[in-house]
């Protein structure tokens, strides 16, 4: 990671530039065109306006409804907010009765380290935690809607992309693999990538791994607090490889279920290559 990738928004965590990495052939990805972060909600007046000046185009937005409830993304001016829900929980959410819900979020807000903290004890979520890459690179519905986020980039001509989930780790984090990916990055680069977040989120996980440690839990608990508030990068690894023996290669991979063609990444390397 290069120290100026992390931009200078003091309301938004996690927020960085894919500016500045070197792909195959010697290429460097261009600055202050990919951004990937966290959720906007508590964005400063003065990120906003750096984000605007930058300028940020086109906001994706990979949240469900439920972790927007008082967390609603601040607007960027002159940008397209889009929003595109991906759910990388499994059937967790689906299973939990409405007193769950209730008493992890209440009725007005999302409290996304309370969730966390709730479903470390929850078996169902450590398998989530297991097979969340699997699940968000290899289920048609998560599939559909990464290829209609190439589409949102490609289709934006002029300006900056920013693109963001809860965190800006997992879902946010496999969307900045493909697009480097598609740039041309090597597995080093992608993977430096996502596991950047873990320096971010690492504070937090020892936090947190303490509070379920005194509420009884043991390593299988931890490890969920661990792949939830941070970032499983062996488990990422792992899904790569998977991509690597069922397609040949993750460029394979883009343009078999993602659907991208030869002429989206020429379009995609044109742009935001130098």
């Amino acid at each position: 990671m290069h120290a100026q990738q992390f931009l200078p928004a003091k309301g938004i965590v996690n927020v960085r530039d894919l500016g500045g990495y070197t792909v195959q052939g010697g290429a460097r990805v261009k600055d202050n065109l990919l951004i990937r972060a966290a959720h906007l909600a508590e964005a400063t007046d003065a990120d906003l306006r750096y984000l605007s000046n930058i300028p940020v185009k086109t906001v994706i937005d990979f949240r469900k409804e439920t972790e927007k409830l008082g967390k609603i993304d601040r607007l960027i001016p002159g940008a397209n907010h889009i929003v595109l829900p991906i759910d990388a929980s499994g059937n967790v959410s689906a299973q939990m009765t409405e007193k769950e819900k209730k008493k992890i979020s209440g009725n007005k807000q999302f409290d996304v380290k309370k969730f966390i903290v709730f479903v470390s004890f929850n078996e169902k979520a450590m398998k989530v935690a297991e097979e969340m890459y699997p699940t968000l690179l290899f289920t048609p519905d998560c599939q559909k809607q990464f290829a209609d986020f190439f589409r949102y980039v490609l289709a934006t001509e002029d300006g900056a992309v920013l693109y963001h989930c809860t965190q800006g780790k997992d879902r946010t984090g496999v969307a900045s693999a493909l697009i480097l990916a598609a740039l041309g990055a090597d597995r080093e680069t992608i993977v430096a990538d996502f596991d950047a977040t873990n320096k971010v989120y690492e504070n937090d996980v020892k936090k947190y791994s303490r509070r379920v440690r005194l509420w009884g839990g043991k390593e299988p608990q931890i490890a969920v607090v661990k792949a939830f508030l941070g970032c499983n990068t062996d488990n990422f690894v792992k899904a790569l490889d998977r991509i690597d023996k069922e397609y040949g290669s993750i460029e394979a991979y883009l343009k078999g279920p993602i659907g991208m063609t030869d002429e989206d990444i020429r379009i995609l390397r044109g742009r935001y290559l130098k």
